[in-house]
């Protein structure tokens, strides 16, 4: 305004550079101004009070960030076999702070899961529906309820099961559901969650020959020179390399059928599956002539047990959110349900 002085229009932020001079200037003149020395002191007890409120502040601001720093990586953390067995409240939705992909599931509003829908009962498609209701069983009921929890859509994102973890390094997915297995390669270079399904007395895996050649193999080096398989990227890949030192051949698929397959056409003379799922192959398909090594197998410890929900390295947040809803679904039984409901419909389906 036209009546404010040089004082009046200073910036706050220039008048504590001039409180020494200041002070300097009224000790030279008192004299001659008649300033008293008692101003000067109050000057000066203002500026010491100034600059007591102001370390003051920055103390607070310190703390207060070391507090939120600390808060943030102890609240999110990996246990010591780097997976996420931590969880958060769900019952908000995704928090407001929420950041990285968790904060963009938050902007879009879209979850999306990668899976490989041929592994009933929990991931398989419904050829009987179209569009995203074609994929059924108890993991994507599982996804369907973590997109609810969020308050987002879902978009299943259906890819072969060695493609599934490759597509959060592309950012083409945000979690893979399909039935992961732990395995620490898998937890060194993913997020991985708490077991959601755990197989009934820790079946592990079992290695799969053709019934007419079981007078032919009776240990693992009975295959030494021989042909084995497996699904790639899966945990039974991992324990055929560690286990089976002298084959002639390891074939990797992209699929579990094509591993049944290989077996039975005499492609490979062996494969390792999940025991379960081996034992359900055999049953419903009896004219393939395959069978179960005999005492032969491979259990797990238990921090190795359960099926695995995965993110990309660093998204502990997510992570925290996705076991939130496994700890609201394990309690209450519900993904067991899911499982029976849809052993039920991949059999009459046929698969």
């Amino acid at each position: 305004m036209g009546n404010e002085t040089d004082a009046e229009r200073t910036p706050v932020y220039v008048i504590f550079e001039t409180f020494p001079v200041a002070a300097e200037r009224l000790q030279r003149t008192s004299d001659r101004t008649g300033v008293k020395e008692k101003q000067i002191g109050a000057l000066m007890k203002q500026k010491r009070f100034i600059l007591l409120w102001m370390a003051a502040m920055l103390l607070a601001a310190v703390i207060a960030s070391a507090a939120f720093a600390d808060e943030t990586e102890e609240q999110y953390v990996e246990n010591e076999w780097n997976f996420v067995d931590g969880s958060m409240d769900i019952s908000q939705g995704i928090p407001e702070n929420a950041t990285g992909v968790l904060g963009t599931i938050k902007r879009s509003r879209r979850l999306r899961v990668a899976t490989d829908p041929y592994f009933a009962p929990q991931e398989f498609i419904d050829p009987s529906k179209i569009g995203q209701n074609r994929f059924e069983g108890a993991d994507i009921e599982l996804a369907r309820v973590i997109a609810d929890r969020m308050g987002v859509t879902l978009e299943i994102i259906p890819m072969d099961f060695s493609e599934v973890l490759l597509s959060l390094d592309d950012n083409a997915a945000d979690l893979v559901i399909s039935a992961l297995a732990y395995v620490p390669s898998r937890a060194a270079a993913y997020e991985l969650s708490k077991g959601y399904y755990y197989s009934e007395d820790n079946v592990g895996s079992s290695i799969v020959i053709r019934s007419k050649d079981q007078d032919i193999y009776h240990d693992i080096e009975d295959f030494s020179g021989k042909v084995i398989a497996a699904e790639g990227s899966s945990l039974q890949e991992s324990l055929m390399a560690e286990n089976f030192p002298a084959y002639k051949e390891f074939i990797r698929f992209n699929s579990l059928q094509k591993v049944f397959d290989a077996v039975e056409s005499g492609m490979a003379d062996a494969v390792m599956v999940n025991t379960e799922v081996a034992q359900s192959y055999i049953e419903k398909n009896p004219g393939k002539g395959l069978m179960l090594m005999p005492d032969i197998s491979f259990e797990l410890e238990e921090y190795y047990q359960g099926d695995r929900i995965a993110a990309k390295k660093g998204q502990l947040q997510l992570m925290y959110f996705v076991n939130g809803v496994i700890d609201e679904v394990l309690a209450s039984g519900q993904y067991l349900e899911w499982y029976r409901e849809a052993e039920e419909l991949a059999d009459r389906l046929g698969l």
